[in-house]
């Protein structure tokens, strides 16, 4: 029975996301398989209730500490020495997980590692002759003139990347990368780098009676999506904006749905426009003419109903969403960064006019209205887009995992 290794970084779910997809399709294709999952913190507590615990491993990885927009760069840079935030310094946790790691590497004696965000066990991979495939969407992006500092950090991660034996690229081949402005390859490495296309869900099946939220939108005039994804500082710095651009004059008037990825009932709620605020069930009974609907979790039924009767969708740039809203939904985006990497890849789309960027809310508040007007050009050039988007990441991934495990 071969043995593989499945590393996750820690920070956000998309890397969590994409390893339990491929898992999904390894054990669907493969067969006589041992997986071990190794991650820390949130990660780690989803994979003990998904898989044996002999299988999963609490490894601390080195991560940043959250700030009031996105990770805090003083914090975390702070913390490179000394402990911050209830955090011991950071050069003692890289030392002691990447030790934690190579005793893993040396325990478990994996035929082959796959590293999902966790540069550091390419490198212990490679010093121990054992086949790494690296999965990725960024290999060095591109940052904006107030983000130079972090270079220093770019270089490091991308070195790592470098020793994979294959550097899998979570996109459709170009002309179509969402991820291109974060990729960078230099020419050496480039015969190790595959396109392997979007870690996607399969297509919902609309199998449960409709919900009172998929009723209360059904047969309305145009609404906006407004996605909030990723990890508590980035939900947090999103909802704000939101909010900012909502209490525009020039928005009173525009429906959206806004999504809170959060378990929290106490989150759904209706605004209706005559400034009373409803429960759902209690908004559909009454027929109320709403102007905005919270939800704090949308199950994939009803997010694929959502997506499938929008507009258009407001996100932060996530690699994931932006796949899923302009590839499967061929629906326009307003993009809302929070990082570099949303800022490249929302640019991307902006370039291709398959979106608009905003950073502020006068520029999120006009871009609305630009879909409006010029939404044929946009529906437009989503069509092409939709025809070349490749969800087949998790079976072309498969694929290079039996070649590597055969070799």
């Amino acid at each position: 029975m071969k043995k593989i290794g499945g590393f996750i970084y820690p920070w956000g779910n998309g890397h969590f996301t994409r390893m339990m997809h491929l898992n999904d399709t390894i054990h669907e294709t493969i067969k006589d398989v041992e997986m071990h999952y190794t991650s820390s913190g949130e990660i780690y507590q989803k994979l003990l209730k998904k898989f044996p615990k002999e299988r999963i491993h609490n490894i601390e990885m080195p991560v940043p500490i959250d700030g009031k927009k996105g990770p805090s760069i003083s914090l975390s840079t702070l913390n490179f020495l000394l402990p911050m935030s209830g955090r011991p310094p950071l050069l003692s946790v890289v030392t002691k997980y990447l030790r934690n790691e190579g005793r893993l590497y040396n325990k478990e004696k994996f035929d082959l590692v796959v590293n999902d965000g966790d540069v550091g066990s390419n490198a212990i991979a490679q010093r121990r002759d054992i086949k790494c495939i690296f999965i990725t969407n960024q290999f060095k992006p591109k940052l904006w003139a107030s983000r130079f500092y972090l270079y220093p950090g770019v270089i490091y991660v991308s070195k790592n990347i470098e020793r994979a034996t294959k550097i899998l690229v979570a996109d459709s081949p170009p002309p179509y990368t969402i991820c291109e402005y974060n990729l960078n390859f230099p020419d050496k490495i480039k015969e190790k780098v595959v396109y392997v296309g979007h870690f996607s869900n399969s297509t919902t099946t609309h199998s449960k009676p409709k919900s009172d939220l998929e009723k209360l939108i059904e047969n309305v005039d145009s609404f906006g999506y407004w996605m909030i994804t990723g990890n508590q500082s980035t939900k947090k710095i999103t909802l704000e904006n939101y909010k900012n651009a909502f209490h525009s004059t020039e928005m009173a008037n525009q429906r959206r749905v806004i999504s809170h990825a959060s378990a929290d009932s106490a989150l759904d709620k209706v605004l209706g426009r005559d400034g009373k605020t409803y429960s759902i069930s209690e908004a559909l009974e009454k027929k109320i003419d709403w102007i905005q609907i919270d939800a704090g979790f949308l199950s994939e039924q009803e997010k694929d109903t959502v997506l499938n009767l929008c507009k258009y969708s407001v996100i932060n740039g996530s690699h994931t969403a932006m796949g899923e809203i302009l590839g499967a939904k061929a629906k326009p985006i307003i993009g809302i960064p929070v990082y570099d990497e949303h800022t490249n890849q929302i640019q991307w789309a902006q370039d291709r006019n398959l979106g608009v960027l905003a950073t502020n809310v006068k520029q999120t508040v006009k871009a609305v209205s630009l879909i409006h007007k010029d939404y044929n050009k946009y529906q437009e050039n989503l069509a092409e887009f939709s025809r070349n988007y490749n969800t087949d990441g998790t079976k072309n991934t498969v694929k290079i995992i039996s070649e590597m495990l055969e070799n």
